[in-house]
């Protein structure tokens, strides 16, 4: 790991990167400001020692005032103006305006050859498909706000859309989920240019776990399994499952609550969730370990046992299969009083 006196030197020496956001009426405001505050705040960690680190614009096509999806306007220069200078990174924002600003060819020309100057390109949400649009990401794995994954992958066939992670990065290009992982995405980036003693003050000024990986899921297991099953019909046993993680949730045991049939609780709840009975107990144990984990003052032993794995290999094996990682890593990642 590279030393905070070597920042220094490499920060003394160099312009502000300069970054910039394209926006559009009808971006998302927080698709903006939120890693627009991070780039910002990263000019007042005590790496950057009083040198700016990073000179942020935010452009439209014709500059001026837009307006966000809140009512709240942001000031803007023009493309031709952003442009003028080197840009170092490239962020197209998101936002229920992109499929109009989609519509107008002056822009997507400009994206795509800003882009070809450009270290870096992002987006953040829905602004992937306007990088899309653009031929940025063709070939490439990429992600969205999870409500419009289907839309973008139906638009863009030559792309991989994936619903999961918060941000995703292929080489150059980078795209974060909706809204606050672009927050995400932009400690990723200064983590990057200014190293992780910066990225973790940036992240402690606003108030933000640091770091969430790319890989992590937009969601919990347990909003996850609620969310595939709308009409709510376990909800019930959801919370029930979660209030009784050392018990027996065996399938048989589950059915009898619901006075159904072994087989006949399967097959529906299969039908109504899109996974069986035991994945989703396991993921909602799984997200019960995770929330202990934080608590570093806690044996990986005595989390085992309270979430239902019984022993720690249980434990690991399930972090493996839906987390990607250890337990012992995801608490690194996410415990308290991280240094």
């Amino acid at each position: 790991m590279r030393s905070k006196t070597a920042k220094l030197e490499d920060t003394e020496d160099r312009q502000p990167r300069r970054v910039v956001f394209v926006i559009y009426p009808g971006v998302t405001l927080l698709d903006v400001a939120g890693p627009l505050q991070a780039f910002s705040s990263a000019n007042n960690t005590d790496v950057a020692n009083g040198v700016r680190a990073y000179d942020v614009v935010v452009a439209s096509p014709e500059g001026g005032p837009i307006i966000t999806d809140c009512q709240v306007e942001l000031g803007t220069v023009t493309l031709d103006k952003a442009s003028f200078k080197p840009i170092d990174t490239l962020i197209v924002a998101g936002g229920d305006g992109v499929f109009d600003a989609m519509e107008q060819e002056d822009l997507v020309d400009w994206i795509k050859e800003a882009s070809n100057g450009s270290r870096r390109i992002a987006s953040t949400c829905m602004g992937a498909f306007l990088t899309a649009a653009a031929g940025l990401i063709n070939g490439k794995s990429v992600t969205t706000h999870w409500r419009q994954v289907d839309e973008l992958q139906r638009c863009f066939p030559d792309i991989e859309v994936k619903r999961d992670p918060l941000f995703v990065r292929n080489s150059n290009m980078w795209s974060s989920a909706g809204v606050t992982a672009g927050i995400d995405l932009a400690l990723a980036m200064i983590e990057e240019d200014m190293g992780h003693e910066a990225a973790m003050q940036v992240a402690q000024s606003l108030v933000v776990f640091f770091k969430r990986p790319g890989g992590q899921s937009q969601f919990s297991d347990v909003l996850n399994i609620q969310a595939s099953e709308p009409e709510g019909l376990f909800a019930d046993l959801h919370a029930w499952i979660a209030g009784h993680l050392q018990s027996d949730l065996s399938v048989p045991k589950l059915a009898e609550r619901l006075a159904m049939s072994p087989r006949s609780f399967s097959r529906k709840y299969k039908a109504r969730t899109g996974m069986t009975p035991a994945k989703a107990v396991e993921l909602i144990r799984v997200d019960a370990a995770k929330r202990a984990l934080v608590r570093r003052d806690l044996p990986l032993a005595k989390i085992a046992v309270n979430s239902g794995f019984l022993d720690e290999q249980r434990l690991r094996r399930a972090f493996q299969r839906h987390v990607g990682v250890s337990p012992l890593s995801y608490r690194d990642m996410f415990g308290e009083n991280q240094e």
